[in-house]
């Protein structure tokens, strides 16, 4: 009888995410049988129930793991490396495997969420901090760079792996913004350049930014314990020291489906703004140009106060029912575990850690120089460099439990990435 008691307060008390654990089992039992039956839903629908259903599972295990919740970000760790390893051994059947690919690649699932937490971060941040913290970022960013590249080349040059090699090929890909954006185009200017052909060096560069990417993750896991253990080195999601958090207005509104679809609308319009923007300035990546444009309109006071309680909305809505497919998307189909293990030496694994060590360490004192609390500092703008762009960005920003803080994570993924790419075609 007390075993019956306990099985029903499970079943009436648990929640996976969003989901009751009563209904939730049940969802989950279906979608297994469907999978075995090769009978699950294609497009946007199909992915979405794999993505979140198996995402809200592994999401689960990871926060009730007793080291892996304390140091290593918890679910959000367990999510995206459970899911590379789903990939790696080919557990799914091909339509499977092919649902979740096109719904996080053609579909881009992961750029829906990301959009929505530029747009709603920024719109709702109290406009003096979005000025002031906007004006100091670059400091804490190009002191990241400076410590990941003087203290891997030192350990490089020690390890006899040569302090120029250590630079070229693993600390500057590690910092530059991710693969499409940063390792691809360093390869492009290294072989103009140097002796040997594009592949050649993408190949070099490929596990540096997979294993900096790996290990960014679990330093922000890590970081989000130091602010639980050292609670004046955090501003709990807040950048700018002396400000705090000004969303309580926006929290009393009551939930209005008409809100939601609007603030959809309005990320959407914004993104718009940025591609066209692009158009016409390629050589900065849209995402920079929906950044500065959002900010635009948030600092002139363009935006109608209105449209800020909407887009409010939205962004709650991505934020509590969207990330456990995006974590598990983002393991199954960006996270290369052949790629990780062919590159597993002491030697280079060594000056990854120094790499992704520099960035954190520049970045926390410069940050703290500035007025950035230190961790939301070291979690920006340097582990927000040294992970793989947009999908690392929300990886990282998800093990640190810290979402809310995007828009500086982009703005080191997409603007730190160009910089980098300026430092690559000098070296």
């Amino acid at each position: 009888m007390n075993n019956s008691i306990a099985k029903k307060g499970f079943l009436e008390t648990k929640y996976f995410g969003f989901i009751q654990a009563k209904y939730y089992l049940i969802f989950l039992f279906i979608l297994i049988a469907g999978i075995l039956l090769n009978a699950t839903p294609g497009g946007f629908l199909g992915g979405f129930v794999i993505c979140t259903l198996f995402g809200l599972l592994l999401e689960e295990v990871g926060n009730n793991l007793p080291i892996i919740k304390e140091y290593f970000g918890g679910g959000p760790f367990v999510t995206i490396f459970i899911g590379a390893m789903l990939a790696y051994w080919k557990i799914f059947p091909e339509k499977v495997t092919n649902s979740i690919v096109d719904f996080i690649k053609p579909m881009d699932y992961i750029g829906l969420a990301v959009a929505a937490l530029i747009c709603g971060s920024i719109l709702t941040m109290d406009r003096k901090v979005l000025v002031k913290a906007g004006s100091r970022y670059l400091f804490p960013l190009i002191a990241g760079i400076i410590a990941a590249f003087g203290l891997t080349g030192i350990v490089g040059q020690i390890l006899g792996y040569g302090w120029r090699e250590a630079i070229l090929f693993i600390a500057l890909p590690i910092m530059g913004g991710g693969t499409s954006a940063g390792a691809v185009p360093t390869a492009q200017i290294y072989s103009a350049t140097l002796s040997f052909d594009n592949s050649y060096y993408l190949s070099i560069l490929m596990p540096a930014v997979a294993l900096g990417n790996a290990l960014s993750i679990v330093f922000a896991g890590l970081l989000n314990k130091v602010g639980e253990k050292f609670p004046s080195t955090t501003g709990k999601g807040m950048i700018l020291k002396g400000y705090t958090l000004q969303k309580e207005e926006v929290a009393k509104e009551p939930v209005n489906y008409q809100y939601m679809g609007t603030g959809f609308v309005i990320t959407g319009v914004f993104f718009t703004v940025g591609i066209i923007i692009s158009k016409f300035v390629p050589a900065i990546h849209y995402y920079a140009w929906t950044i500065i444009s959002v900010a635009i309109a948030k600092i002139t006071g363009v935006f109608p106060k209105q449209l800020e309680k909407q887009i409010a909305q939205w962004y709650d809505f991505v934020l509590k029912v969207t990330l456990p497919a995006v974590l598990f998307g983002i393991g199954f189909v960006y996270t290369d575990l052949s790629v990780v293990l062919q590159s597993l030496s002491i030697k280079y694994l060594v000056m990854i850690f120094t790499t992704v060590l520099g960035a954190v360490l520049g970045a926390w004192f410069v940050g703290k120089l500035v007025g950035f609390y230190p961790l939301e500092s070291a979690v920006t703008a340097g582990l927000c460099m040294s992970n793989m762009g947009g999908t690392g960005d929300v990886a990282t920003l998800g093990a640190a439990r810290r979402m809310e803080l995007m828009p500086f994570a982009q703005i080191s993924s997409r603007i730190g990435g160009a910089i980098i790419l300026v430092i690559a075609s000098i070296l």
